[in-house]
This record gives C-alpha cells, sequence and structure tokens, in this order.
C-alpha cells in the first residue's frame, strides 16, 4: 500500500506544479514513516493549494487520519500520512531550514 500511497503523493504533487520534489527512501530504517517527500510551492496559496489538493487525495484514497500541520499560514505544511510524510515549502522557508540536506546528513550518521 505505501508504493500505492507514494504514487499518490507524487501524482499530486506532478499535477499541482510542485518544484523541486525530493523522496527520500526511509524503508527499514526508521519506525515513523517509508518515506519523506520535500516539495516546494512558488507562494502561499500555491502550498495552500497543494494541501487541499493532496489531503483530498488521501481521503479518497481511504486514509482517514492525515495529520496536517502549518496550513493555516502555508509556510510550512506538514503532511502526515502514515507511511508517507510530506513536507511542502515557500521557497524561502525550505531554503532557510535545509530539511532534506538535514534527512541525509542524519542518513550518514545512522549509518542508513
Amino acid at each position: 500500500m505505501e508504493t500505492d500511497l507514494l504514487k499518490l503523493v507524487e501524482a499530486s504533487l506532478d499535477d499541482d506544479k510542485a518544484e523541486d520534489v525530493v523522496v527520500i527512501d526511509l524503508a527499514g530504517k526508521t519506525e515513523i514513516a517509508d518515506h519523506l517527500v520535500i516539495a516546494t510551492g512558488s507562494s502561499q496559496r500555491h502550498v495552500g493549494a497543494m494541501t487541499d489538493h493532496l489531503q483530498r487525495k488521501l481521503k479518497n484514497f481511504g486514509l482517514k487520519a492525515v495529520a496536517v500541520e502549518g496550513a493555516t499560514q502555508c509556510d510550512w505544511v506538514l503532511i502526515d500520512a502514515g507511511d508517507v510524510i510530506v513536507h511542502l515549502f515557500r521557497p524561502e522557508v525550505r531554503d532557510f531550514y535545509g530539511l532534506e540536506h538535514r534527512a541525509f546528513n542524519l542518513q550518514r550518521i545512522l549509518h542508513l
């Protein structure tokens, strides 16, 4: 199911013209999730639209408990879909936090 879920997330982000999509494979390396997806929207409105569309698609996919944080401001939105965790950023916020670089560094530290 996680493969289908990841495909759904990637397709939704592609449909919404997300930029710089990065998928980090965590399967077998952590119990938190199997995949971490990081993407950028061009503005708060774009991030908000991607969030709304992805939430609807996840609900239609059959996921009932999807946690969403940050959707009120849409600078950095976290969507926890269970086996796939999605981070949507505005460009400046993504650059500031450098989440994908931190994730790659953590993988090296833990020898994942």
